[in-house]
């Protein structure tokens, strides 16, 4: 299966990205992919996008990736919405078992008034 992805060009802490067509399986690494169809700087916004052959490996069943297909529609060479590409952070469910947890402590301070009062007949019986 081809995909449509982005292959890291350029030094540390500045990327610019070529836009390759390769096999999913394959990583585009050391020059192995099918055909450049584009470049992009983030740094300097610059893109340069080769929209006919882009159409073309689309039509032949390649897929984009998520930030490449965003990129596509930002430019207006397919149609569609943009895939959110980050994660929502889910909501911590509050603990409905905190009134089951006070009759508990008053379980176990009954036991020690009961032990008190224990403690305080066996001394009264030696007083008398």
């Amino acid at each position: 299966m081809l995909v449509i992805r982005f292959f890291r060009i350029g030094k540390k802490h500045q990327p610019c990205f070529k836009i390759v067509v390769t096999d999913k399986t394959r990583p585009p690494r050391g020059g192995r992919f099918v055909e450049e169809v584009g470049f992009w700087n983030p740094l300097t916004k610059e893109k340069v996008l080769k929209a006919e052959r882009i159409k073309y490996w689309l039509s032949k069943g390649a897929k984009p990736s998520d930030t490449v297909y965003n990129l596509l529609i930002k430019e207006k060479i397919c149609q569609g919405k943009k895939i959110p590409l980050h994660k929502k952070k889910r909501e911590k469910k509050k603990e409905v078992e905190k009134p089951a947890e006070k009759p508990k402590e008053v379980k176990t301070e009954e036991k020690k008034d009961v032990k008190e009062e224990k403690k305080e007949e066996p001394k009264k019986e030696e007083t008398a």
